[in-house]
């Protein structure tokens, strides 16, 4: 067999990858770790997608699957919940603060469970597309005219590239040889679905704590999608609780700032780590989503810039295509590279430090962490500066994203 394109890893990002490709016309070929019609796997997360990402997903056909089950975003506020003599300090802004004639929402809250099946589902019905299912990948021998890779059990078969989009532990950014680097937070994220008492209004809520943030994003029905930083091993004994147990927790510590709120649905855990990749590509390969950084999730840029990635090398290949050029070429690979390095990096690093800032209660960092939000809640410049980049609606980017 030979392919234009090997997808590895088939999440949100792989998935997107590879129904994109294959309706442009490349050989593509999807290699997924999930069995067929196997079960999903629970996730209560809900992924915050600004509007470059929406429109990309939207090129791959998921919008009418996804109808009724998202949530436009409509804005976002932060305060710090530190101690403070006068009063805690606190910003806002909202699609309002955008120019005129662009204030749709920012965004749309996604649950990962509904992204992930509308993605499937187009996945299944995509022509050209060779879903593997079931199917996990050994390595790859990287030659001069193209990538061969090696599936367990035996299976090979050639292509001119792979896309690495298998995550945080990506079997082929080793494979390829390309090191990580990066940290442990000490901390684990406890997740959940809740509704609220409150109307919330589009809006994204995040109260910083000394431990960390707790973030409520808001979905249909006047839910939301809870997020509470914790110390390592304090979230994982908090979703093991009963119902009542968890829901007495998340109202003694946050019905002030959120309201009184009750579960909707199973919790999970998951540990908050920073790695990122020292090359975004390699011999044959690209590392998009995860396989090329890990980061605080903080503002919900991760998968934003997963998708940021997919809309790249989208690009970069049909103008390779275009031109002759084999997709796979280090010619090729250096453009994506070029376009890709210096945003992933900048913006996971950036959200390292507002994590080390505001996660605290630091008398030294407090003036710092005041004026920030001071600044951002009363000069309207930086609010519609901030508004421009919650929203992604940023000048050169992709082509699907604009």
């Amino acid at each position: 067999m030979e392919a234009d394109l090997a997808v590895i890893g088939a999440g949100p990002v792989g998935t997107t990858l590879a129904v994109l490709a294959a309706k442009a016309g490349l050989r593509t070929v999807l290699v997924d770790v999930r069995a067929e019609n196997a079960a999903p796997a629970p996730d209560t997360r809900s992924f915050a997608i600004v509007r470059g990402s929406w429109r990309l997903l939207g090129a791959a056909g998921v919008h009418s699957d996804l109808e009724g089950l998202t949530e436009p975003l409509r804005g976002l506020e932060a305060v710090d919940g530190g101690t403070h003599w006068f009063g805690a300090p606190w910003a806002a802004f909202t699609s309002d603060d955008l120019p005129e004639g662009n204030r749709e929402a920012l965004g749309e809250l996604v649950p990962a469970g509904a992204l992930q099946v509308a993605l499937d589902r187009q996945a299944g019905a995509t022509e050209g597309l060779i879903w593997k299912q079931g199917a996990r990948f050994s390595g790859y021998e990287a030659q001069p005219s193209g990538a061969l890779v090696h599936l367990e059990g035996g299976e090979s078969f050639r292509c001119a590239l792979i896309a690495a989009c298998d995550g945080i532990h990506s079997a082929v950014r080793q494979a390829a040889g390309i090191e990580t680097e990066g940290r442990s937070y000490g901390k684990s994220v406890f997740a959940a679905d809740v509704k609220l008492s409150r109307p919330h209004g589009g809006i994204a809520r995040q109260l910083f704590t000394p431990e960390g943030p707790f973030a409520t994003l808001p979905l249909p029905d006047n839910r939301a999608n809870l997020a509470w930083y914790m110390k390592t091993g304090a979230a994982e004994t908090l979703a093991k609780l009963s119902r009542e147990e968890i829901e007495a927790e998340l109202n003694a510590r946050f019905a002030e700032f959120a309201g009184p709120m009750t579960l909707d649905g199973p919790p999970l855990s998951y540990p908050l780590v920073l790695k990122i990749a020292r090359d975004m590509a390699g011999p044959r390969v690209a590392l998009l989503g995860d396989a090329a950084r890990r980061m605080n999730p903080l503002a919900g840029q991760g998968l934003n810039l997963g998708f940021k990635d997919v809309a790249a090398l989208y690009d970069v290949i049909l103008e390779a295509r275009e031109v002759g050029l084999d997709p796979g070429s280090e010619t090729v690979l250096a453009r994506y590279r070029e376009w890709r390095r210096f945003d992933s990096a900048s913006t996971a690093l950036f959200m390292d430090a507002v994590d080390r800032t505001f996660s605290n209660d630091n008398l030294l960092l407090k003036p710092l962490r005041t004026l920030a939000l001071t600044a951002a809640n009363r000069i309207a410049p930086i609010r519609q500066a901030l508004a421009r980049q919650a929203s992604a609606d940023q000048d050169h980017l992709p082509s699907l994203m604009r």
